[in-house]
């Protein structure tokens, strides 16, 4: 996939080409429908499929105080696009100066002039350009003026009739993700988001008090990206630089047992191979993410370092139930 930092890094001549343009947070089932529907089109034409995004959100800009944090980082949304079939992203970055742009002169600039847009394809909700003037009857106005084709794809709506019914009739949104996320209800995040969710960040050394346990973790650096999720133990996977997928028991929170520990996101992998110790010797320095595939228990602050050891065993089988079924990882190739 082309990746393309500013509307001045996209080729002379690129065009045409079917795009669409949004934030695309989290890139969940309703985003899946909108990024189908312009591959299609594309693969139809013979012609590249491409997202226009934004890098900082646009909410950082106009209301910093209240802006949502983000459910995945940049690298994340550039991968979950891939992974879809686009061709290629323009990330534009949001400036006060982009944002009053009028919503005419965003299209030509960006969607005729560089891009070459043919045809267009987006959300029902879109809004772009100077007071969010822009919207789907101002594309369909603009597309019949200059002449590309418009498709305005309807919201995804979850119901009793979905294979995967998380419970709730209910439009998918990165809200609703963010609610299930801070209830540590990370099932219905990944069935609204159609996979599961993961933080990604460096793996950096702790207090070692995991190791000193007989149970050590891999901790991820205080400026992780991804939207961290309710305190508590879930069972997860680790994934490393190589792309190896590995169990793990993922804590998240401060640790009510010991005093003076800052909240954090740490994992301890399971089911290693005798003698090795991924999480200290293979890990620091390493770039990982993990996924979180269900919430185990809440936080507890246990009165003795043996009870913590004993849960933190439980914790570990249940993990182990959870995850069964699922691929075996692999074993980590060693450079």
């Amino acid at each position: 996939m082309q990746y393309f930092p500013d509307v001045a890094e996209v080729p002379a001549g690129f065009g045409p080409s079917v795009v669409t343009i949004g934030n695309f947070d989290g890139v969940h089932r309703g985003h899946q429908q909108v990024i189908a529907e312009l591959v299609r089109q594309a693969r139809q034409r013979s012609v590249p499929a491409v997202v226009v995004t934004f890098d900082p959100h646009p909410a950082t800009v106009h209301r910093p105080e209240s802006a949502p944090t983000l459910i995945m980082g940049l690298d994340d949304r550039l991968e979950a696009l891939a992974e879809l079939g686009v061709d290629a992203v323009l990330v534009m970055h949001y400036t006060a100066e982009l944002a009053r742009s009028t919503a005419e002169d965003f299209i030509t600039d960006v969607f005729l002039d560089a891009l070459g847009a043919g045809a267009v394809v987006v959300g029902h909700d879109v809004r772009w350009g100077r007071d969010n003037a822009g919207d789907r009857q101002e594309m369909e106005r603009l597309g019949a003026a200059h002449g590309f084709a418009v498709t305005v794809i309807e919201e995804y709506q979850f119901g009793a009739g979905d294979p995967d019914d998380p419970g709730q009739e209910r439009r998918g949104s990165s809200t609703w993700i963010r609610e299930a996320l801070d209830a540590g209800d990370v099932r219905t995040a990944a069935t609204v988001l159609g996979r599961p969710h993961r933080m990604r960040g460096l793996v950096v050394h702790g207090a070692a008090r995991g190791r000193a346990l007989g149970f050590p973790t891999a901790n991820l650096a205080p400026d992780a990206v991804g939207y961290i999720p309710a305190d508590g133990v879930y069972a997860g996977w680790l994934i490393d630089e190589r792309g190896d997928r590995w169990p793990a028991a993922i804590s998240v929170g401060s640790n009510p047992t010991f005093e003076g520990v800052s909240r954090q996101v740490e994992a301890h992998v399971i089911d290693r191979p005798a003698g090795e110790d991924v999480n200290v010797f293979d890990l620091y320095g390493q770039r990982v993410a993990v996924e979180f595939i269900e919430l185990l228990r809440g936080m507890v602050a246990y009165t003795g370092v043996e009870a913590l050891i004993e849960q933190m065993r439980l914790d570990i089988e249940t993990t182990r139930t959870v995850l069964q079924g699922a691929p075996t990882p692999g074993h980590p190739q060693r450079a």
